[in-house]
């Protein structure tokens, strides 16, 4: 386990490979190892680096748990300096839209952009919405409600879907895993959160994963961020919020082509041009 300093503080990651770098980024309440089933099957040519959110996994709790934005000065402070000449960003939900800011403020540093069930791109959320966002912005509701929330959102099926969710159980039970769940669900509300003004300038080749059953970012959610990111690809995957866990070779079969455009000498990730076809439209893993 290594770990970096950042105006913010400190985090953790993990290096798997050697070569063009894919940085990944879980959910909230979730960690690196999310990705663990995914990064086995992606070639050794690309380096995988997969960070622990501030008061998750490995990485320390800071003083004041961060939300949307202070984590994408960390992710963009961390991508600076492991790879200065960019990398393919892979962002499942609170990731995801970290990764899109980090595209937006920084296009230099985003060769490619997977964005897997998050939200930013929708119409802002309504009352119902914004009372369950206060309501997880509390410690102890998360804590009291994270088992049978993260049942249902999880639809889990897989090993690996088991041990995510029951990583993200434990980390509610725990004082700074909770501050710091609660405080990403809290930056939800700010209207930071809403990326539909910035979409246009998203110029890195584009890939949307999205879960069917998904029941927090429904795929209605990302047909809505298709249509605003003009040449991305959408996949739908039968799943929850958790493709990654789920069907991981659904994932690797999107995203190792998404890596290997990114990084031709003229491709998209170089010359900021459109994903070529393969990287558009729709598709349906059933």
């Amino acid at each position: 386990m290594l770990t970096i300093s950042t105006s913010l503080g400190q985090i953790a990651y993990d290096s798997q490979g050697q070569g063009n770098p894919v940085v990944l980024l879980a959910s909230g309440g979730h960690d690196r190892h999310d990705f663990d089933e995914l990064r086995a099957l992606l070639p050794s040519h690309f380096r995988s680096i997969a960070i622990d959110w501030p008061g998750h996994g490995a990485s320390p709790a800071w003083p004041e748990p961060p939300g949307e934005v202070e984590l994408t000065t960390m992710v963009e402070e961390v991508v600076e300096s492991l790879c200065p000449a960019g990398a393919v960003l892979v962002g499942n939900s609170v990731g995801g839209n970290v990764a899109a800011r980090l595209a937006i403020a920084r296009p230099g540093l985003a060769k490619g952009l997977m964005i897997i069930d998050s939200s930013g791109f929708e119409l802002p959320l309504g009352i119902a919405g914004r009372a369950f966002c206060v309501l997880m912005g509390h410690p102890r509701f998360l804590r009291m409600v994270y088992p049978s929330f993260s049942w249902a959102y999880m639809r889990a099926r897989t090993d690996a879907d088991r041990r995510a969710r029951a990583s993200a159980i434990a980390l509610t039970r725990t004082a700074t895993g909770g501050q710091a769940l609660s405080a990403i669900w809290r930056s939800f509300m700010l209207p930071t959160h809403d990326l539909r003004s910035h979409a246009a300038q998203i110029t890195a080749p584009t890939v949307l994963v999205w879960g069917r059953h998904d029941p927090i970012v429904a795929p209605k959610i990302g047909e809505a961020t298709h249509k605003l990111l003009a040449g991305s690809k959408l996949v739908i995957v039968d799943s929850g919020h958790s493709p990654q866990t789920t069907d991981p070779p659904a994932v690797a079969a999107e995203l190792v082509p998404l890596l290997e455009a990114a990084f031709t000498a003229d491709g998209p990730g170089a010359a900021g041009l459109a994903a070529p076809a393969s990287l558009t439209g729709e598709e349906d893993h059933r």
